[in-house]
Parts: C-alpha cells; sequence; structure tokens
C-alpha cells in the first residue's frame, strides 16, 4: 500500500510546472471545502490525500497540488447551490455587495451575475431588497476568499 501524500502547502507547485507528460487528476471541493485544510480527501480517480494546511489557507482552484509518479493533483471548484443576481445597474450592484458582506457572507462575479450563498439569511436579503434571484448550481469563487497578495 503506497503511503498517503500529505499536502502541508496551499500552493506548492510554481506556475509553469511541465506536467504534459502526467496524467491529470483533480480534487472537486467547493468554496467551503476549500477552506478546511486539516483532513483527508479523495480525488477524481479515488486517489487519497491528507491536507495538512496551515490555519487560514485556502485552496484556489488550479493549483497544482501535488506531483506523484506518472501523476498530478489539481484543485477545481465544484458546482454548488447558490443564489444568483443580475443587477439592473452598477448603483444596485453595489448595494448588494454592500449588504451581502455586512452580513458576513462572501460574494462571486459571475459574468453579469453575483452569486451568493444558497442561504435563508441571503434568501431574506435579497427579498427585502427587492432584488429579482434564482436559485442555480454554479462554480462559486468568492471574492477575497483566498486572496494573497504575493501572487
Amino acid at each position: 500500500m503506497a503511503p498517503v501524500p500529505v499536502i502541508t502547502h496551499p500552493h506548492p507547485y510554481p506556475d509553469g510546472v511541465d506536467l504534459s507528460h502526467l496524467e491529470r487528476d483533480a480534487l472537486v471541493l467547493t468554496a467551503e471545502e476549500r477552506r478546511w485544510g486539516r483532513r483527508r480527501v479523495i480525488t477524481r480517480a479515488g486517489r487519497t490525500l491528507a491536507l495538512a494546511l496551515p490555519t487560514g489557507s485556502v485552496l484556489t482552484p488550479g493549483d497544482v497540488l501535488y506531483v506523484g509518479p506518472g501523476w498530478y493533483v489539481v484543485a477545481e471548484a465544484a458546482r454548488e447551490p447558490v443564489l444568483a443576481v443580475t443587477p439592473r445597474s452598477r448603483a444596485e450592484a453595489i448595494r448588494i455587495a454592500f449588504e451581502v458582506g455586512n452580513r458576513h457572507f462572501t460574494l462571486a462575479i459571475d459574468g453579469e451575475r453575483l452569486l451568493v450563498p444558497d442561504d435563508p439569511a441571503m434568501d431574506q436579503l435579497l427579498a427585502r431588497l427587492g432584488v429579482a434571484f434564482e436559485r442555480v448550481e454554479a462554480v462559486f469563487d468568492p471574492i477575497g476568499m483566498g486572496h494573497r497578495h504575493d501572487r
């Protein structure tokens, strides 16, 4: 039985590493799961990895997490339930972003849409603001979540 690779850094491999000769595997996680730094995970191909990341680490979609003999693992964002709003104006977009942030929730931009977690508090907020929204499944990659100053 092969040892379980332990990931101790959220971004261990630099951009531009040539991996074209290796099999690509993925660790598909929701936005919330990308914040959980200490646990065992299973990749899309069924490989086990152990996350032992520093407190406060956030995995970023697209980052290469591990390179093994003949294969590598990339972090991917899972589709998840969200509330999608298409603001009617710039002012409405700013108001929504302010109100969501004021409640310490995250927000993502998806083209012309703003995405927020599908949560009863967000449902109530958007209804109170009189904003039309729909429940959808989408990749949720929040603004500011995992932002690094060294990139």
